[in-house]
């Protein structure tokens, strides 16, 4: 009889763990569950959610290969529908940024396509839109399932194996009071913000999407006679300005180019950072710092000269990257910046430093499960920034759509530090914002610092809760009893199983981002996905096989 497998979530991730289960091998029973009405597309690229000018971050070359890569299936679509897209046929390139709305159209198309494989290699599989997965329970062979269906009934269903994979998780309510929205999704949301004082904390790519969300609401893009970006606004509009804050008042860099695959790193490798895993329980952080330090240097050592790289620590590394960005004008930087990159581009010239950065994020990821209490806090705290400011570079029209915004008195940028106060009680609309003894007031206020990390006891399956085997993850420290810290998250083994001893079915998965975040922080976006994706698939199959063998 055919195994059951459940995968929760229809986005990337469950994208991709379908694509490892439905090789050819014995015939699976695999049912999807998907809580939108549209299949496939996951909750940053939904139509709904988002407005149509928000920009993802991620290239076709950058995509894990699913079925085909996003430029072939762009270019096999009719012109008519191209046209919708907003996409010149010879501009199709796979390099080129598109839009999350079309992104969402890929995704959609590659998971019917695997569906398609997956039938024709023998595997049942049902795909079930609308329908919300309301609770778990472990059970000691399987795993019941309680799932809202779209008439609003609930109906009971067993399965050898779940998956979670329901990728980001955002208020259900955006607006909590009046003019405060604690997500920029859904953008429908943003819209009704009127021509006023807009504050937007956050200034990645999440913010960025919000101010151009309200900005097109009042106003659009369109290019001079020199064919330069300008924003114009509509009559009556002249009350909308924004301005966008962060902790350290500086703008993302414009995405730059580099070499994909990516080259070979010499000192910070995988079998570099899994001897420092084996050789060190204490001091792990300033090991890796090390091989950090040595990999930087080697790649530009003029950078490493103009940031003193040698004298640097792990937590006097982040004020010597961003020093230039803080010290300059976040516009002036941004204009100069952006011209360094289209430049790179059209040169296909990498940038050492950069480059060196972005490789080595992922490599130095490996350990953080591994650091200790201290550590762990550290590399939050001092280290992550460079990593994530570094790969979290946005479109160069993202760019464009700011120094537009500000050229026509629309925008500005604020640094508030680490100890803002946002004050959303004493007004009747937006907030108050109080930062280094300064007061500015906003009629709507909208928070797009991004996911936030999610515990076990966040889990929104009471009854999994309830059964208290999912608990939050830890590392080594002194708190508790046995010499462990809490850290958040969910406490998982390598194949995103929750670590337990009851006498319960072992075969539940998580792979949804927010129960990863501290122990995975850079488990965010499409090739986490797949990374995801793959191991879950994997380890599916090596239960199943090894059921296999049992029974026979």
């Amino acid at each position: 009889m055919s195994s059951k497998i459940a995968i929760i979530g229809s986005g990337p991730t469950g994208i991709y763990t379908l694509k490892g289960l439905i090789g050819e091998h014995a015939p699976l029973e695999i049912t999807i569950f998907e809580r939108e009405d549209m299949p496939g597309k996951g909750m940053p690229y939904q139509p709904h959610i988002n407005d149509r000018a928000m920009l993802s971050n991620i290239a076709s070359i950058e995509i894990p290969p699913i079925c085909e890569s996003l430029t072939a299936w762009l270019r096999r679509q009719d012109d008519a529908t191209l046209q919708e897209f907003g996409i010149a046929r010879d501009a199709i390139a796979e390099r080129t940024f598109y839009t999350r709305v079309v992104l969402g159209e890929y995704l959609q198309a590659q998971f019917y396509g695997l569906v398609q494989q997956g039938r024709e290699n023998g595997h049942r599989i049902a795909v079930k839109a609308a329908h919300r997965v309301a609770d778990i329970a472990l059970m000691r062979d399987d795993i019941e399932l309680t799932v809202e269906t779209p008439a609003g009934e609930y109906e009971k269903a067993v399965f050898d194996h779940v998956v979670l994979a329901t990728g980001h998780d955002w208020p259900e309510a955006t607006e909590t009071r009046p003019g405060y929205f604690v997500s920029p999704w859904p953008a429908s949301a943003l819209k009704s913000i009127p021509a006023s004082k807009v504050d937007i904390l956050g200034t990645s790519l999440s913010g960025i999407d919000a101010l151009i969300t309200v900005a097109t609401a009042h106003g659009g893009f369109l290019l001079d006679d020199q064919g330069d970006l300008q924003y114009q606004p509509h009559a009556d509009t002249e009350g909308f300005n924004a301005t966008m804050m962060s902790r350290k008042g500086i703008l993302p860099e414009a995405d730059f180019y580099c070499e994909i695959p990516y080259r070979p790193l010499v000192f910070c490798t995988e079998e570099a950072i899994e001897r420092l895993i084996a050789t060190h329980e204490h001091g792990l952080l300033d090991a890796i710092f090390a091989l950090f330090r040595q990999e930087l240097a080697l790649a530009d050592p003029d950078y490493a000269a103009r940031i003193g790289l040698s004298m640097l620590s792990v937590e006097t590394l982040a004020s010597a990257y961003f020093n230039e960005r803080q010290s300059a004008d976040p516009f002036a930087f941004a204009a100069r910046n952006l011209a360094e990159a289209e430049m790179n581009q059209k040169r296909r010239h990498t940038v050492e430093w950069r480059y060196a950065i972005l490789r080595m994020h992922e490599v130095i990821a490996r350990a953080i499960p591994h650091l200790d209490a201290a550590d762990l806090e550290r590399f939050h705290k001092h280290f992550k920034t460079v990593f994530v400011d570094d790969y979290a570079t946005v479109p160069h029209d993202s760019i464009r759509r700011l120094l537009a915004l500000h050229r026509a008195g629309k925008l500005a940028v604020c640094a508030i530090g680490d100890d803002a106060e946002i004050d959303n009680e004493s007004v009747q609309s937006g907030a108050v914002v109080r930062f280094a003894g300064q007061e500015l007031r906003f009629d709507a206020f909208i928070d797009a610092t991004g996911q936030s990390s999610l515990s076990a006891r966040d889990l929104p399956f009471p009854t999994l809760v309830g059964q208290g085997v999912v608990s939050s993850a830890s590392t080594r420290g002194s708190l508790m009893a046995d010499g462990m810290v809490r850290t958040g998250g969910v406490d998982l083994d390598a194949a995103f199983r929750p670590i337990f001893t009851e006498n319960l079915s072992r075969n539940l998965y998580c792979g949804s981002i927010s129960f990863l975040l501290h122990k995975l922080p850079f488990v965010q976006g499409i090739t986490s996905a797949r990374d995801i994706g793959d191991v879950i698939s994997a380890a599916i199959l090596e239960s199943e096989a090894e059921g296999a063998l049992t029974a026979a």
